[in-house]
Formats: structure tokens, sequence, C-alpha cells
């Protein structure tokens, strides 16, 4: 029983302990509901806010959305409004709008990598509810012909692994594959993803067509596997034959997976892919370290590929390079000019040139590119036509492209044309182009430029002449004509002489003659040209009545453009006149003003002068008279130092001179670098010392000289000095000099003359006091005719005397060659070049005038240098070259006149390498020449010349 109660208590304490609990529970439940209530209100209240700030915000967006849209219907090649749009449509998901966006864009220009990307995510997320995967693949096929991007391609493909399972997906799949390995599988760096895609691709499927262990495969099964294994191996090898980046780990991965090893031609073209890997490597790594758009780099991979010669390779750099730099239009000629010339294949031609003109469409050249494309590869005219018609609304730059796209389409339908046949569909159509043409000039081109940008009228001209040659309708290429004159064209003489060519072609005397008079009438350029073809027309043509009027009406014609050139002289004389008395004016009262400020300045100066000479004086005697009564330590230390400027703490004492300018500079000079300070480094003089050099033309900035030109000239011999020659402010004036210990080395020190220091040829020249020797000159090369030795012009700057070595030596042997160059180093383009006699010079020339060195024309004579004036001191100038007959200079400087009709010239100078000059007698007839006075020879002169000999 005891048990038994025990046991109810504590059966009632735990009823008891879970009632409490229960109620305990109860009070926190409640006040959880409480919370969750307040917190419920709270929400509300919030959610509320959210749902207001989300509202203001959509209707922001909204607003921004037709903003753009209106901007976009305004303008339809706003390209980053097209870019804001999509985003926002993005942003907002709004859907169809959004599809309806990108593709309006897609329309006018080439997507990028990401938006095609973002757009093919978006779609194939949509597809997968509406299971329509042709919609998709279609979006690829657009996205793939913008630009060669692998990561597009790796989409591509992996999306249609999905639809694998459909009717012919297989095939499809390895179609994709096969077509992105074409087109991206030679990208050095992104190439290998598309190829390894490929194996995994193709490695999941062997997985199921191997049989289950333990089960003897059927023959068709073996067959599978086997035809399954070579696929791999196949793309392995073709992989393994490509130069691509992280090559090596494909190979060993290849080793892994073959079970028989890897095959000897396998290996062979491994190895060889590898060279050409190592050939790309620099181009690569300089594309990696460089900086967007990396331009240069892709122009210097291009040449790089141009050298090679392998078309695929040029592609896909292009396709590169273009990817990265697709808004410049020489990059996409070059492209396109290189497929018309040299690929030639329709489809991939007909794809640059598209996508050359949505990337540029400003861009005339690529326009009209595209004409001649479509036409040479035959084209539909339906097609050209309306990429003409797009030319015209893309916005071009000038005036003038107009002209020019309009040309190009006019050629294109005038080529269609059966000219045989009397009328046609091809030439109505084609004069209704010319018309068509003219107005757009007249209208579109000159409402937008303010020109017409044909002021020759030059597409009216094509149409005459078509009319009047393929025609035969004269009439109405002088309608044309007509209106030609009328449009401001009438006063040029080139103008009227073209009409003329036109008649006197298809046309008939009378309309020539017609023309002629016309334009001498209104011709206001050149009236004597078009007077004189006039005159040549009628004495060919005209009567005697005919060549009266048109004397008399061209003399009349020319006396009064005469009297009006006059007139026009006259006045521009009168303005002349007056400025030059104006700037005379101005000349004499500056003058004036400064003569009166020189005596000014001169009479205060004056004044100053000779009040500091008496202070000056009243002080002297002051202090001679205090020295007398001081000691001589007091007299020591009233000693007055100069200063650098040569002038004393005081004021110079009676008949002082200072020292020249940078004395102390020059003494300090000299003790830091070691020799005995004497006059010349005070101030350096051009001395007459038989052992010395006179170095110039050095580099201003040229650092430690003495140091430089010390290893230079220790060649030549023992060196005594150098004495380098500096500016009052311690600068390096360009000059020296170098003095030996013997005399003899100066004349190897001559030999260094024009070598190059630091990029500029050092002149060497002997040390001589031109001062005291005015007549002293130093030419150092002939002035004479030297007929074993030719003068070349017109050389690329870039050419060396190597180069110009090989040029020549196979014309004879080669004793000098020296190429001229400015001062500074600089090439001229000149050469003179000396061979071992006449003959070879002479067949140098022969051989070599005219021909193309590095895309320039070099020109080749017989050296013939012009004479030197030696007869005042420091002036040289250029005297006349010999002279030659009326027929002018032959190239190998070979007279063709017999010795007997020579005449004898003036003085002759025979002068070579500075030697003296010997005067030879004159003739008679030349001392009259050389007076000025010009005696023409009479028969019996001839005769006795002739009978001379």
């Amino acid at each position: 029983m005891a048990a038994s109660s025990n046991a109810e208590q504590t059966h009632l304490q735990d009823m008891e302990e879970e009632d409490a609990g229960m109620e305990k529970r109860d009070m926190e439940s409640d006040e959880e509901e409480e919370e969750e209530e307040e917190e419920e209100g709270m929400g509300v209240e919030s959610s509320e806010e959210e749902e207001d700030n989300s509202s203001e915000d959509e209707k922001e967006n909204e607003a921004e959305i037709q903003r753009l849209e209106e901007q976009l219907s305004i303008n339809a090649f706003d390209y980053n409004c097209h870019v804001d749009l999509i985003k926002l449509l993005k942003h907002e998901g709004e859907l169809c709008r959004l599809r309806k966006a990108r593709q309006k864009m897609s329309e006018l220009f080439p997507l990028t990598e990401e938006i095609w990307l973002d757009w093919l995510k978006d779609e194939i997320r949509l597809t997968e509810e509406e299971q329509n995967r042709e919609k998709v693949y279609e979006l690829f096929e657009k996205a793939v012909k913008d630009y060669i991007c692998p990561d597009i391609w790796l989409e591509y493909a992996q999306y249609s692994i999905g639809g694998m399972g459909s009717p012919g997906g297989m095939d499809k799949v390895r179609s994709i594959f096969e077509r992105a390995v074409t087109n991206v599988g030679l990208h050095m760096t992104k190439g290998h993803t598309v190829w390894e895609a490929y194996r995994e691709f193709e490695n999941a499927i062997l997985s199921t067509v191997q049989p289950p262990p333990g089960r003897i495969p059927t023959r068709e099964e073996q067959d599978r596997l086997k035809t399954q294994i070579e696929r791999i191996h196949t793309l392995f090898r073709r992989q393994l034959a490509v130069p691509l980046m992280d090559m090596e780990a494909t190979y060993a991965e290849y080793e892994e997976w073959s079970e028989n090893g890897v095959a000897e031609t396998v290996i062979h073209q491994y190895k060889k892919a590898l060279q050409q890997m190592a050939k790309y490597k620099s181009f690569e790594e300089s594309l990696i370290v460089a900086e967007p758009p990396k331009l240069a780099e892709y122009q210097s991979y291009i040449e790089f590929e141009f050298k090679e010669g392998d078309p695929a390779r040029i592609q896909i750099i292009f396709e590169r390079t273009l990817g990265e730099n697709c808004l410049v239009p020489d990059m996409w000629a070059k492209y396109t000019t290189y497929l018309d010339r040299q690929l030639k294949i329709k489809d991939i031609v007909l794809s640059a040139h598209e996508r050359a003109v949505r990337n540029c469409p400003w861009t005339m050249g690529l326009w009209k590119s595209y004409l001649l494309a479509l036409e040479r590869h035959g084209a539909d005219h339906q097609t050209v036509s309306e990429v003409f018609e797009k030319a015209l609304n893309a916005g071009f730059i000038q005036a003038t492209d107009y002209v020019e796209i309009w040309q190009a389409y006019l050629d294109y339908l005038r080529r269609r044309v059966d000219f045989s046949k009397e009328s046609s569909k091809e030439l109505e159509e084609l004069r209704g182009a010319f018309s068509r043409s003219i107005d757009y000039m007249k209208q579109d081109v000159e409402e937008r430029f303010g020109e017409s940008g044909d002021p020759s009228c030059i597409i009216m001209q094509i149409w005459a002449r078509i009319e009047a040659l393929h025609c035969k309708n004269i009439q109405k290429a002088r309608e044309l004509w007509d209106s030609i004159m009328t449009k401001g064209n009438a006063k040029y003489a080139n103008m009227w002489l073209e009409y003329y060519n036109l008649e006197r072609s298809y046309g008939d005397p009378v309309h020539c003659r017609k023309a002629l008079h016309r334009a001498v009438q209104c011709t206001s350029d050149y009236p004597e040209h078009v007077s004189e073809v006039l005159l040549t027309f009628e004495r060919v043509e005209g009567s005697l009545e005919d060549w009266d009027v048109a004397v008399q009406k061209t003399e009349t014609r020319l006396n009064r453009i005469n009297e009006q050139r006059a007139k026009v002289a006259e006045k521009e004389a009168n303005l002349a006149r007056q400025d030059d008395e104006r700037t005379d004016q101005r000349r004499k009262t500056k003058a004036d003003k400064k003569s009166q400020k020189k005596v000014q300045k001169g009479t205060r100066a004056g004044e100053k002068r000779k009040a500091e000479q008496d202070d000056y004086h009243n002080e002297w005697n002051d202090n001679s008279a205090t020295k007398r009564h001081r000691g001589n330590g007091d007299q020591t230390r009233e000693e007055h130092m100069e200063t650098e400027s040569g002038l004393f703490g005081r004021n110079a004492p009676p008949g002082y001179k200072p020292g020249p300018p940078g004395a102390k500079r020059a003494q300090q000079r000299a003790a830091a670098t070691g020799h005995k300070p004497n006059d010349d480094d005070v101030k350096p003089e051009l001395r007459n010392d038989k052992s010395s050099v006179f170095i110039s033309n050095l580099a201003y900035t040229l650092e430690e000289p003495e140091a430089k030109l010390r290893t230079l000239f220790e060649t030549c011999g023992p060196i005594d000095q150098i004495r380098p020659v500096f500016s009052t402010k311690g600068a390096f004036k360009g000059y020296c000099y170098v003095q030996f210990e013997s005399t003899v080395s100066v004349a190897e020190a001559l030999k260094l003359d024009r070598r190059e220091v630091d990029g500029r040829p050092m002149f060497v020249s002997p040390c001589v006091d031109k001062n005291k020797n005015p007549d002293f000159k130093v030419f150092k090369y002939n002035t004479n005719l030297e007929k074993q030795k030719i003068f070349i012009s017109g050389l690329p700057f870039s050419c060396n005397k190597e180069q110009l070595e090989e040029i020549c030596k196979s014309h004879g042997t080669i004793k000098e060659i020296r190429l001229v160059t400015y001062r500074s180093g600089k090439p001229k383009g000149l050469a003179y070049v000396e061979f071992a006699d006449e003959a070879q010079a002479s067949q140098a020339v022969l051989k070599m005038d005219g021909m193309s060195v590095e895309d320039n024309k070099i020109a080749v004579a017989i050296s013939n240098p012009p004479r030197r004036n030696m007869d005042k001191p420091g002036f040289m100038t250029e005297m006349p070259r010999q002279v030659f007959g009326a027929r002018g200079r032959g190239r190998t400087q070979l007279s063709l006149l017999p010795r007997s009709l020579h005449r004898q010239s003036g003085t002759v100078s025979k002068a070579e390498n500075g030697t003296a000059a010997q005067q030879v007698p004159t003739t008679e007839s030349a001392a009259g020449n050389a007076a000025g006075e010009t005696k023409p020879l009479s028969n019996s002169d001839f005769a006795k010349m002739l009978l001379s000999k």
C-alpha cells in the first residue's frame, strides 16, 4: 500500500509539474504570438515602403527606357544607346522588349562576345520551357558570323550535345565541332579548349559503345568500338599537329591514353608543331603583356604571318586582331584586300566584306570594295543594289565619298549593259542611275555638306562619253556638256578642251569650231592656250575666212585679258608700295626712338662715370694718405682681394685691367684635371701647331669628352694633351684640340675624319690659324669630273654601306663607298661609289639608273661635284658645272661632239684635292663671252674649225 501511495504521489507531482509546464508554455506561446503579431504589423509597414520604393524605381527605369527608345528612333546608329537600353530591359525583366532590342542592334552592328553570350544564355533558358531548339540554333549561327570567338563556338557545341537524342543529333554535334575546330582550332591561346571538348564528347560516346565486362561483343559492336577509338586517335593526331599553347600536356595525355604508344609520324608532326610554337611564342607573349587594343603587336604578328605564307594562319591572326580592333578601317581594308587577292573563297570573302562595313559603315572605301567583291563573285543584281542603298545611308564624312560610291555603282551598271542592242532594260537602268546620281549630288549632298562634292561634274562627263561612244548619241552628250558648263566650269580651259576632244572624236568640225570659239570667249585661266588650239584647228580644218575670224577673235580676247591683267598688276603694285611705305615709316620711327634712347643713356652714363671718377680719386687719395701713416702689416690687411668677376672688393686702382672672363673657372678646371694652366685654358686660340689636330662637330651632351677622345686617338700615337673647349658656364662647346707628341701622329689622326661619335660624324682637320692663313681651306673630296666614280641619289635613309656594296658589286670592283650625311649624322640619301676603272663606272650607271631600292627609285650618274670658290676666305659657293651640248648631259658624261667643234671656254680651273688652279688661255670668242658679249659664229668660222684638223 505504501508503495502504491508513493507511486500515486509521484504521479500526481508529475501531473502538477506537467500542468505547470503547460501553463508556462501557453504563456510563452501567447507572448510569442503577440510578438509575431507586432512583427507582422511592422513587416506590413516595411513591405509597403519597399513596394513604394520599387514602384518609384520602376517608374524611373521605364522613363529612361522610353527616353532611350526615342533617342534610337532619331539616331539608330547610336551604339552606346543600344547597350544601355539592353541593360535596363534585362534588369526590368522585359523579355519580349529585350529580345526586340537585341535583334534591332544585331541588324545594325556586330555584337561583342559578351553581348552574344548573355543573349544566348537567356534564349537557352527560355527554350527549355518551349522545347524549341531551332530558334537557338539560328541565333548561334548569327553569333558565329560576327567574330571568330572560341567561347561562342564552345557554347554552341555544348548546347548541341543536349539535342543529341533527336534524329540526326549525333551527326549535328560532330558537324558543329568540326566547324568549330576549322574556325578557331588554330587560335594559339584558346583553340585547345575546343579540341579538348571535342575529345571529351567522343570519349563519352566511346564509353557507350564498349560492351559490358564478361560478354563477348558481336562483330557489329566490335566495328563500332574500333571506329570510335580511331576517331579519338585522329583527334589527338590533328591537335598535336597544330602549334597551340600547353600542347605538351596534350601529348602526355595521348601517351597515357594510347595503348600501343605514339606513332613515329605523330611524334614527327608534334615536334614540328613545337618548333613552330617557338617562333610564335614571342608574339604571343607580347600580346599577353600589352595593353588593349594591342594594335602594334598584332601588326607585327600579321607581318610575320605574311612572310610564313600560311593562308589559314593569316586568316586567324586577322580575325584575332579585328576582334579587339573592330573599329579600325585600315585593318579591315588590309584583311579584305588579302582575301580578294589571295584566298578568293566566296563565302569567306563576302562574309569579311559584310562584317567590315557593319563595323565601320562611315568608311567609303570598304563599301566600294564590297560592291566590287559582290560583282567579282557573281552576286545577283538585287543584292548589289541593296548593298549600294545601304552605303548611301551609312553616313559618310566627306562629300567626295558620295561621288566615289556613285561612280563604283555606275561602273557596275555600265558593265551589265549590252551596247550592241539599241535599247535594253539594263541601259535604261543605267541612264536612270546617272540621272538619280546628279539629283542626289544636287539635293542630298549639297544640303548636308554645303558643297556638291563633284565640282568638275565627273559623273556627267562619264555619262556624256558613254552616250557618245557606246550609244552613238552625240546630241545627248552635247546637252550634258552644256549643263556642265552652266555649273561654273566655263571659265576653265581644261573643261573646254575636254569637250573639244569629245567633239573631235565623235562629233563634227562645225561643233568643234563652235566649242573652241566659246572657249576663247569664256576661258579666264589660260586663254592663250585655247586660242592656240583654235588657231591650230583652223590651220588644219578651216578656210581663209575661218582663219581671219579666229585671228580677230583671239586677238580681241587676249588684248582684253592683258588690259585686265595690267589693271590687276597696277593695283597690286600700289598695295605693295603702300605696304612698303608703312613698313619704312615704322622702321624709321623705331630707329628714331632707339637713337634717342641711346643718346639719353649715353648722357646719363657719362654723368654717372664722371661722378664715380671724382669720388674714386677722392677716396684713393684719402686711402693713400692713410696708408703712409700705417705699417706694412696694416697695409697687407688693407689689400683688396680680386673676385671671380675680375673686380676688386672696392674700386680698382687706375690702369687696372681685369683678366678674361672665366679665367678663374679655367684655372679651377685645370687644377681638377691635373694639367698646367696656360693661355689656351683661359681663352683657347687656334695655333699653327703641326703636331695638333682640331676636332669639331661633337655633341654638346658628350660626357667626359677628354677621356672618350683619348681612347679614340691613342691608336694614332702618344698624346701630349687634349684640350676640350667649354663655355663660361662650364658647358662643352662641341670642339677641342688634340696635341700629339709627334707630327707623324697627325696624319693618322686625320684618317679618323667623319668617324661616328655618339651618333654624330666627328670632323678632324689640321690645327691651322685661319686668321693668319686666310687662304687655307680644307675640302677633302674631289671637285671635278671623276669618271671612275658614280653619284647615287634617292637612296632610302635606312640604306647602309653593306647594303649599297651588295647592290653595286655585281657591276665591278668597288674601291670605296661614301654615304653623304648631315652634320648631325643623319643620312641625306646620297652616296659616292668608286670603281676600279671608268668602264665599270659607266656600266654601273647604265644598269643601276632608275632601279628601285626598298621602293625608292634611285638616280645614278658619273660623279661631277660642283666646284668651290676659294677666292674669298670663309665663303664657299657652287660654281656652274661644265657646259654640255644642246642635247643635255648624258648619264655617262660621254661627249659625242667632234673635238674640232668644241669651243674653248673661259678660264678653266684644274683643281684637284685642294691643289692650285692653273689658268688656261682663252680664245677671242671665249673672251668675248666672258665679257658678257655673245658673238655668233659665221659659216666661215665653222669652215675654219673644220679645216683646222
